[in-house]
């Protein structure tokens, strides 16, 4: 048994394992480019088969990054015209999308494509080149001014251009589908034009769904709304840039993270800050989150950004590089691969590859980087998400947009598995152990032979019954009939006391003629009675004492969030589930307590309660106790009830009226729905070792307790 459980302990540590593991940027090939023309700009496949190049002569051309039976690494495999005109630049968009710029001004968007076919029967890749806004060129300056800066987005129904002209306008030019840029390249024009007070312009960004766009001018950032023909300022960043007379402090970079809300902007002093939109009593405002510390002398020259996560890498002067990831502030690698910064730096689709001109040089590097939104903080500190008033702890794996960044806090998840078993075992110990002390030390042997099997038998009840019972019949009840629940835990033990009270003043002859086996069995009549007499008057309090309607009068008047299905239910659900378990244990450990202690002790004069109490309940408390640690840990490990009797909302909150979620059904709702090695699927191992560890923990203490409670009073 104990060889299994480290099997099972090992096996999570090699699952858990690589979510820990630093990045690793490694040279994979470099060849040299013979071309004689100047190369703009670099890319290559999702698969780091093909890598290409565009140069000042409008050419694009491909080179071999996996050698095959055709070409070898570094050969050229394919030479393809793009334009007939020489090239002044080409801007980089958004996925796979290139902005060539031709000496003339004149403009045209082209995407590189890589299609696989099979005609040979191996696999080969096939480049190819689109226009999703057709072959002609666009202008994007109705006056034919040329354009020092510009920046562009485009989805299905628009393309959005912004730029600052050589003339010191700044403009947007949009570009609507007739139909649908998907299938048609037909387009009306629309020319604007933007109030920008400033003069000097350094840098231009859209986000890729062209709702803003940011303008750096010297030492600020302009922030339009480009949703609005208005394109109104939407805001101004202007850093807290320390100055000093010797080296004054400056922004030198600006790039956009991944999802169109942060914005990194790099400082002359090697740090890198995040800005994003957060809301305020004063409306939404862009502040700073967080900064990295990149170099100590140099200044950021460039950011890249990876395209579907947070992650950038940083350029300095001196060819520094450094690899970092926002959200969690991880510092995932630093290096150094050239002396200067690179003619081009691109990132793979993939995020798994690096590909650098320098010097002619085109070089590739793999990059082992899966899981940079994992370290021990943001599992278990406040993380600060875009969108977020402010840091929180939130669990939060996936989403229905491409932009989603996965949240995975097990905080609020290991919060909710406690909260679980706290209300379960408030509802279940005392109900437990009081019918085992009732049935092990005063019940009838008769009746006992009945009664703890009985018990003994709920303990099989599958938790999926119980669960669907919960959810589907006690929640709506629970919800309907507040004040009846409420009177019921004053009602129930009330009805007990007085019950016994009375049956203790009835005559002995009345009581002689009820058989002791079947005196404990009047209790049922009066519980049913009690019972039914709280649901019959809780409409009548609901109406006198809360206008008509608990829930809303909890929820407007006292300002508490109610979830039909919470802890309350699970309490009681769960509670149901755990009560054979602590039964059973306690009721055997009271049972054995050895007669002739009870015996001398009533023979010296002490009441059956005194004995009890003194005598029985000591001697058998490390039973006592490890039935109630056994309690716990079922608790704690329950999957079904708290799966089906909770809205499984992953908060912190200790409010009955809310629910929660446990690491065993977070484990049970996502797993199969986790991509098999990815961070998801490796972060629900680990919830189920925090799991392991927790369960290990109380069983290791309750049995330290244990021992200690029998050398305690084994002398009795």
């Amino acid at each position: 048994m104990l060889f299994t459980l480290v099997l099972i302990f090992l096996y999570l540590l090699y699952v858990i394992k690589p979510v820990f593991e630093s990045a690793k940027i490694e040279p994979v090939h470099s060849f040299a480019l013979n071309n004689q023309e100047k190369v703009l700009a670099t890319g290559l496949d999702e698969l780091q088969e093909l890598a290409y190049t565009i140069d000042e002569q409008g050419r694009i051309q491909y080179f071999a990054l996996k050698a095959s039976n055709n070409v070898s690494v570094g050969e050229k495999a394919f030479d393809l015209e793009l334009l007939d005109q020489p090239l002044k630049r080409v801007i980089s968009g958004h996925g796979d999308k290139k902005l060539l710029v031709t000496q003339d001004n004149n403009i045209q968007l082209v995407a590189p494509r890589f299609q696989a076919t099979y005609d040979t029967g191996t696999r080969e890749i096939i480049p190819n080149i689109t226009y999703p806004l057709g072959e002609e060129f666009i202008a994007v300056d109705e006056q034919g001014v040329a354009l020092q800066h510009i920046a562009f987005a485009m989805n299905d129904e628009r393309a959005v251009f912004v730029a600052f002209t050589q003339d010191g306008r700044l403009i947007k030019t949009n570009l609507l589908a007739d139909d649908d840029f998907s299938y048609d390249p037909a387009y009306s024009i629309e020319y604007q034009e933007i109030t920008l007070d400033s003069k000097r312009v350094d840098e231009v960004k859209v986000t890729p769904d062209a709702a803003m766009a940011f303008v750096r001018s010297a030492d600020r950032v302009f922030v339009f709304d480009l949703s609005t023909d208005d394109n109104e300022l939407k805001a101004t960043i202007i850093p807290q840039l320390e100055q000093n007379r010797t080296k004054p402090q400056q922004l030198t970079a600006m790039a956009l993270l991944s999802g169109s809300s942060s914005v990194l902007l790099g400082e002359s002093d090697g740090t890198v800050s995040q800005w994003f939109e957060v809301a305020t009593d004063n409306g939404r405002e862009f502040k700073k989150i967080r900064s990295f510390d990149v170099s100590n002398t140099e200044a950021i020259k460039q950011i890249y950004t990876e395209q579907y996560r947070k992650s950038f890498y940083t350029l300095t002067a001196k060819g520094e590089m450094g690899a970092f990831y926002t959200t969690s502030e991880n510092d995932l690698w630093r290096g150094s691969f050239t002396s200067k910064v690179p003619e081009s730096f691109v990132i793979s689709p993939r995020a798994n590859g690096l590909l650098m001109l320098n010097d002619s040089q085109l070089s590739l590097y793999s990059v082992k980087n899966d899981h940079p939104e994992v370290t021990w903080s943001a599992l278990w500190q406040q993380v600060w998400y875009e969108g977020y008033p402010e840091p929180d702890y939130i669990w939060q794996s996936t989403s229905g947009s491409d932009d989603f960044e996965a949240k995975f806090s097990l905080v609020p998840i290991s919060f909710g598995t406690m909260k679980a078993a706290l209300y379960a075992m408030l509802f279940a110990v005392p109900i437990a152990l009081a019918a085992a002390i009732y049935t092990a030390y005063f019940m009838t042997p008769e009746l006992r032979k009945k009664v703890k099997p009985t018990i003994e038998i709920m303990e099989a009840l599958p938790t999926v019954i119980l669960g669907f019972l919960a959810g589907l019949w006690l929640a709506p009840i629970v919800e309907h009939n507040l004040p009846a629940i409420a009177m019921l835990l004053i009602a129930l033990p009330a009805t007990v006391f007085f019950t016994a009270f009375a049956w203790h003043k009835l005559p002995k002859e009345i009581k002689a003629k009820v058989p002791d086996t079947w005196a404990p069995l009047i209790l049922i009549p009066t519980l049913c009675l009690a019972a039914y007499c709280s649901f019959a008057l809780s409409p009548w309090m609901e109406a006198a004492f809360f206008g008509g309607d608990v829930r809303q009068y909890i929820t407007n008047d006292l300002g508490i969030d109610f979830d039909q299905r919470n802890a309350l239910v699970v309490g009681i659900a769960m509670g149901f589930a755990v009560i054979p378990t602590i039964f059973s244990m306690a009721e055997d450990a009271i049972f054995s307590v050895p007669k002739h202690l009870t015996s001398g002790s009533l023979a010296l004069g002490a009441t059956p309660w005194q004995t009890l109490i003194k005598v029985v309940l000591l001697t058998a408390s490390p039973g006592i106790f490890s039935a109630i640690m056994m309690g716990l840990g079922r608790a704690v490990g329950e999957t079904m009830i708290v799966l089906m009797a909770t809205g499984n909302t992953p908060v912190l909150d200790w409010s009955l009226f809310q629910g929660m979620r446990t690491l065993s059904a977070n484990i049970a709702v996502e797993m199969p729905e986790s991509e098999v090695g990815s961070s998801h699927y490796r972060i629900l191992f680990l919830a189920a070792f925090v799991l392991f560890v927790f369960t290990f923990i109380f069983n290791t203490l309750a049995e330290f307790v244990r021992q200690r409670l029998r050398e305690k009073y084994s002398s009795l």
